[in-house]
């Protein structure tokens, strides 16, 4: 246990670091790194060569998530610049004059589609100063994208927060696609409720109830059929355009007897054109051999010997993280937002100097992103190298024994909450999920399932989240509102992956 709890240090560096001191990912990751170094290296034994061996695997598996991270941003970008996010938005808002219909279709579909193709808070960002634009309260509007684009984090940002988890944890994504599509399913219809809650009370929950239902059923069904055939990349935006689809038709056309004038049909079209290139090209490189193969030939990849720490931990020789260059995640996000930009072009819908603009945009959006995933990866890496992440392991299965399974969603939230991100909670602690299930004797891919799933939903109550989609409704400086108003339905939300993945358990 004395292990344990020097191995916990660099974990509770950053906690206090960044809830008590309001540092970012970035440095409170930097600090925690340095002193995982000294630890490492002091405490735990690991040699000069495991801290370069760790540091090589820790930089490929950083560029295998950053590469989507990067690419997925500046694809956001080439398409906000068209007008085409606003458009869409603005579209949905004109489908129905309900207003519970209307936080549904914005603040939880449409939300959840953004988090699908962007994420990094742009969500709460384009949703919010909408809702409050259709007459709702600063508040309650940051409050509904924030908590409806829960269930979509971990396969949003075309699932970089997943392959994160798969790269940290060492477990295939096959084996813990369809436990993570199943545990988000659970949560998709409780941030259903949670939308229509938040803007109407339990009225609008018992009017709403049916319709949320069927939307989430088909946002949950759609999610998990793409993660359990491979297809992580695009399972949240398939969910996501599939139930803002279902509720286009649920939606009522009057509310008290107004009615609504309908959406420009042909604008929405073209807005949807830069988004339906992106699943064409996805398609097309996963299922069209010929262009599978002819993508294949360039190979970033790394073999790394054996080390032992003095204390007698050993890590066998293996590869790093292979990353097939041309057919990457971030090539194909890269190929679509090329084929994006030549349409919007095309079309006229850009102004002189897109093109640094996207540029500019990208590396100052994706910027502390980096940083956070550059230190993390690298203090996760090494963790496991000395011994820290084993010793860790230990000392949570013996304090939590039979009951892991309550612990490990509320570890991932943890994460999340700490680093803002689902992706750097999945890096912090996949592997460490991993561990203490195997002595368990767990189901190790429920276990991780529930680490991603508890961190998708913990971060939307992240600090850094919640002061993004505060500035964007004027309610700087009234976070702690937000943050109350936001709890209660994480703790609900985090109840039920819970139990979704109990019941799992004994299934």
């Amino acid at each position: 246990m004395t292990q344990a709890l020097w191995a916990a240090l660099p974990l509770a560096l950053i906690w206090v670091l960044m809830l008590r001191y309001r540092w970012s990912a970035a440095q409170a990751g930097l600090a925690g790194y340095g002193l995982t170094l000294l630890l490492a290296v002091g405490v735990f034994g690991l040699s000069w060569q495991g801290l370069w061996v760790a540091h090589g695997k820790a930089l490929l598996l950083s560029l295998d998530v950053l590469l989507i991270i990067w690419a997925a941003y500046g694809f956001y970008r080439v398409v906000d610049e068209a007008g085409a996010i606003t458009q869409l938005a603005q579209g949905l808002a004109r489908f129905t004059a309900d207003r519970g219909m209307q936080a549904l279709l914005l603040g939880w579909a449409f939300a959840s589609f953004l988090q699908s193709m962007g994420g990094f808070g742009v969500p709460v960002a384009v949703v919010a100063p909408l809702l409050v634009g259709l007459g709702f309260s600063p508040l309650t509007a940051v409050v509904i994208p924030a908590v409806g684009h829960g269930w979509a984090v971990s396969f949003g940002s075309l699932a970089t927060a997943f392959r994160a988890l798969e790269a940290a944890s060492g477990w295939p994504g096959a084996a813990i696609a369809p436990w993570a599509a199943g545990l988000l399913g659970v949560a998709a219809l409780g941030t259903g409720l949670a939308v229509a809650h938040a803007a109407g009370g339990w009225t609008a929950v018992r009017r709403l109830a049916a319709r949320a239902l069927v939307m989430a059923v088909v946002m949950a069904g759609v999610q998990f059929v793409l993660a359990r055939g491979g297809l992580w990349t695009v399972a949240a935006l398939g969910g996501s355009l599939a139930g803002g689809g279902v509720g286009l038709l649920l939606a009522p056309r009057r509310a008290r007897g107004e009615a609504v004038a309908g959406p420009d049909r042909r604008a929405l079209a073209q807005a949807t054109v830069g988004y339906a290139l992106l699943v064409a090209v996805v398609l097309v490189v996963q299922f069209v051999p010929p262009v599978r193969q002819a993508l294949s030939g360039v190979v970033v990849q790394a073999t790394f010997p054996a080390v032992q720490t003095s204390r007698g931990f050993v890590v066998p020789a293996e590869a790093g993280r292979r990353i097939v260059l041309l057919r990457h995640t971030g090539a194909r996000l890269f190929y679509a937002a090329v084929l994006a930009a030549a349409w919007y072009a095309r079309l006229g819908r850009y102004r002189p100097g897109v093109g640094g603009r996207v540029v500019r945009a990208t590396v100052r959006g994706t910027r502390k992103a980096t940083g956070g995933i550059l230190t993390m990866m690298a203090m996760a890496v090494i963790m496991q190298h000395a011994g820290m992440t084993e010793a860790l392991a230990q000392g949570l299965a013996a304090l939590a024994g039979g009951a892991y399974l309550w612990v490990a969603p509320w570890l991932g939230a943890l994460g999340a909450f700490m680093t803002g991100s689902n992706t750097n909670a999945n890096v912090l602690f996949g592997l460490l999920q991993r561990r203490t299930a195997e002595l368990l004797g767990l189901t190790v891919p429920l276990v991780l399932a529930a680490q991603t799933a508890g961190a998708a939903v913990g971060s939307v109550l992240a600090p850094a989240k919640v002061i993004v989609g505060a500035s964007t409704t004027r309610m700087t400086g009234r976070e702690g509102e937000v943050m109350a108003a936001l709890g209660r339905y994480i703790v609900g939300l985090l109840l039920l992956i819970t139990l979704a993945a109990l019941l799992g358990h004994a299934l």
